[in-house]
């Protein structure tokens, strides 16, 4: 049996929150992480009416007890939405909430003459999309540099462009890499395990700024570890640190974001309404990623770009692999999805310029592209066997483990997401335009270069820097 890795991951964020039990949704569809036992309601009078609905609708015929019913969490946030108990989180296992799908349903009418949703589960938003970026990291030599190469723009402090990364900090080493001189923030903190291996996802936020510098060299990057527990938040905790992220330094210029979740609907997330509201307020863009589920599903809050309220204040981006020439097999798709950048096998900065680092992989390739692609994918290459997954090379008894001395290979819409947000920067400076919204507009609006995805032609944003590499195309299976 391949591996499967958003079950893989699921056990791992659990572990990174285990005060809060965790259920696969929807259903027994594994697109998303939630609460068990709690939902979403916006604060105040509609709060109110979800309690006293759903506890008139649990009934013995539902099964379900009125008495778990409360608030579970009294206090409230910026966020503006109140988590309240609907059931014993106890209760089942990961492959859903009983209590959870029927507090949903009983508020159905409710909302139907209210004309908007009034209830919602508390997803997990998360870096570890689907439940994992699009590979894990492969060591790079440090002669090979950053792919996008650098930019000859100059730095200029009066003129730099403010970009916040909303990430998972910086690893303790990057202010010895020359292209990391303008980046600042937060540290990861614990990098490595007892046995000294580097912790998985830590270097993800310092690739990502390598990614920044490099295509916008004329920035001032601010990186926050907002999502440093395995690169997962509940959404009731995701807006308000979303605010404390904006409030430390003021809003930026540009925001780069590679983090989200999807939730089977087309009108976003209750945990981040009142941060987009105030979004909408500020002259911020915020670049957002679109995803690795290879879903055409809506994934938030990237896919805020296809609501008519927040066109022109969000981007969102998917990947294209190695040849710029397709999108990558992992990455989501769909009209909501506003450009694709290079995704695949990008080299940025990582860790273990200070000292060489051990990792371990976590998850074992697959034999083929476990969403039925035809070429030589990351889901397949390089080879490796981790230690998360059910299956290994046979006779190998461990994981295989590499050493990172600076540089890495790595895959998936984050990194595909600074390498717009770093194009939109550039534009910025090259053409001396302030409004980093209106350098959105102009640099799609000039763009020529298309790539084809799921059939459908798309804006490709290649940066001068980037280098394509050639994709091997395998016969597909008998």
């Amino acid at each position: 049996m391949a591996p499967q890795r958003f079950h893989e991951q699921f056990d791992q964020i659990q572990r990174s929150m285990p005060e809060v039990p965790l259920a696969m949704g929807p259903d027994d569809a594994a697109e998303f992480l939630y609460e068990k036992g709690v939902v979403l309601a916006r604060d105040g009078e509609e709060a109110r009416l979800v309690e006293d609905t759903v506890r008139t609708h649990f009934t013995e015929a539902t099964g379900l007890t009125p008495d778990h019913v409360r608030r579970a969490s009294p206090e409230t946030n910026r966020s503006g939405v109140t988590r309240i108990q609907v059931g014993d989180p106890g209760h089942g296992d990961r492959r859903g909430d009983r209590a959870v799908a029927h507090a949903l349903r009983s508020l159905r009418e409710h909302e139907i003459r209210a004309g908007r949703r009034l209830v919602s589960r508390n997803h997990v938003v998360s870096i570890a999309v689907n439940s994992c970026p699009g590979d894990e990291p492969v060591p790079a030599l440090l002669t090979q540099g950053t792919n996008p190469a650098p930019s000859q723009l100059p730095y200029d402090a009066d003129t730099a462009v403010g970009v916040l990364v909303i990430d998972n900090g910086l690893t303790h080493d990057h202010a010895l890499v020359p292209l990391l001189a303008h980046v600042q923030g937060d540290l990861h903190g614990t990098e490595t395990d007892a046995d000294g291996n580097l912790l998985q996802y830590v270097g993800h936020g310092t690739f990502i700024a390598g990614l920044l510098a490099a295509v916008a060299p004329n920035t001032d990057v601010t990186v926050r570890s907002t999502l440093n527990d395995a690169g997962a938040v509940l959404e009731s905790e995701f807006g308000q640190r979303l605010f404390d992220a904006v409030d430390e330094n003021g809003w930026p210029d540009v925001i780069s974001l590679s983090a989200g979740t999807s939730n089977g609907r087309t009108d976003g997330l209750f945990g981040v309404e009142s941060f987009m509201q105030e979004l909408r307020g500020q002259r911020t863009l915020l670049v957002a990623a679109a995803g690795n589920n290879s879903s055409a599903t809506p994934f938030w809050p990237a896919a805020y770009a296809s609501l008519p309220d927040y066109q022109d204040s969000v981007l969102s981006v998917g990947a294209l692999r190695g040849d710029g020439e397709f999108g990558a097999c992992f990455t989501n798709h769909g009209s909501w999805v506003g450009a694709y950048a290079p995704g695949e096998r990008l080299t940025s900065t990582l860790t273990g310029f200070d000292a060489p680092v051990p990792y371990v992989y976590q998850h074992t390739t697959y034999d083929a592209c476990r969403y039925g692609f035809t070429y030589a994918c990351t889901c397949q290459y390089p080879r490796h066997t981790g230690v998360l997954s059910d299956t290994g090379t046979p006779g190998s008894g461990k994981a295989d483990q590499v050493m990172f001395e600076g540089y890495a290979h790595w895959s998936g819409t984050s990194f595909a997401t600074p390498v717009a947000a770093g194009l939109v920067a550039a534009y910025m400076t090259a053409d001396k335009e302030s409004d980093p919204r209106a350098a959105r507009t102009q640099l799609l609006a000039a763009n020529t270069t298309y790539a084809e995805v799921r059939g459908a032609q798309v804006p490709a944003l290649l940066p001068a820097g980037w280098r394509p590499s050639p994709v091997t195309l395998l016969a597909p299976p008998a």
